[in-house]
């Protein structure tokens, strides 16, 4: 009774981050292009990889831990595969010369901290409850360092008039992915690890 209770509190936590983090990507997504901005971007493309992430947490609540290791081994794959992405736009970006517009930055980025300030709340109280919530909230911690990292960035712009600062934060936005990526993968994998060997020993035979 006491298992099913808390799953139903991690699907209302989880239903509710998806919905927010959904909106924001589309927020961001939009004003990154319009702004010209590698930070916006790659801070939409964290709300779009989070909002996959919730969604495989969503699936797995009820299902083994076997299933939750293999989720958690594709979230890191998403995050791994979207850092990537980004530093390719950072490139892209370089090549372009096309200096952002801050002002956009600085308002959406605001925007985007407060929202990602209440997935943080939701989540904190159950990081610890196993692997599931525990790689989604590492999530939501990134979210908010890469957010204040996005409004440096504007501020940045905003005096220098130049697209490095704004560059820079996509390309650390970038490697925090890679990094989350490669915690999340090697806790999944020892779990899935430990999982198939404790089914195996259990088996017949």
């Amino acid at each position: 009774m006491e298992i099913e209770k808390l799953r139903a509190n991690h699907k209302k936590v989880l239903t509710a981050v998806l919905a927010i983090n959904a909106a924001l990507f589309l927020v961001e997504a939009v004003a990154g292009l319009l702004a010209h901005s590698t930070a916006l971007l790659a801070d939409s493309a964290d709300m779009l990889g989070d909002s996959l992430v919730y969604g495989f947490s969503l699936y797995v609540l009820w299902r083994s831990a076997e299933w939750k290791a293999v989720a958690a081994i594709l979230k890191g794959g998403i995050m791994a595969l979207f850092g990537l992405g980004v530093l390719g736009e950072a490139v892209y970006k370089v090549a372009a010369g096309v200096v952002p517009s801050a002002e956009t930055m600085g308002i959406v980025g605001v925007l985007v901290l407060l929202g990602n300030g209440v997935c943080f709340w939701l989540l904190f109280r159950h990081r610890s409850d196993d692997l599931n919530m525990r790689s989604t909230w590492l999530c939501s911690r990134n979210d908010i360092i890469a957010n204040l990292a996005v409004l440096v960035a504007a501020g940045c712009v905003a005096y220098f008039r130049s697209i490095w600062p704004d560059v820079l934060v996509g390309g650390a936005i970038a490697l925090l992915f890679l990094r989350t990526a490669a915690a999340i993968l090697t806790d999944a994998i020892r779990e899935y690890t430990g999982v198939k060997t404790v089914a195996n020993a259990s088996g017949p035979g």
